[in-house]
């Protein structure tokens, strides 16, 4: 299975980023083979539909789970159509982050976690 994690940064040690559409980075961890990817999110500055474009790109990548800060509502709708399950209220390093999901230790999200426009400055 492929988990993705947004992140400020391009490492295992990074922060998880709070923001799901606007996140820094996207890191892709195949849990197979442990091997990971990190992309710099191309929709971070985007003016608007971060989230969907997000959602569309963990589909294209094949991601079965993301796990994230928080999710607004359009990219939540985009994860949910594609079978992607969403967890949120995810915090520490990536590493962790795996490590916990990997233990049981986060439910999978049913709603939203913020309104729209979350993360815009």
């Amino acid at each position: 299975m492929k988990i993705c994690i947004s992140a400020e940064s391009d490492k295992l040690d990074a922060k998880v980023d709070a923001r799901f559409g606007r996140s820094g980075y996207f890191i892709f961890i195949n849990t197979e083979n442990d091997e990971f990817e990190a992309i710099k999110n191309p929709n971070e500055e985007t003016a608007g539909g971060a989230g969907i474009q997000a959602g569309q790109l963990m589909d294209t990548h094949g991601v079965g789970v993301v796990l994230t800060g928080n999710v607004g509502p359009n990219a939540f709708s985009t994860l949910q159509a594609a079978g992607i399950k969403i967890v949120t209220g995810v915090s520490g390093t990536v590493k962790e982050a795996l490590e916990n999901y990997q233990s049981g230790k986060y439910e999978d999200t049913k709603e939203p976690s913020v309104d729209s426009k979350f993360g815009v400055n």
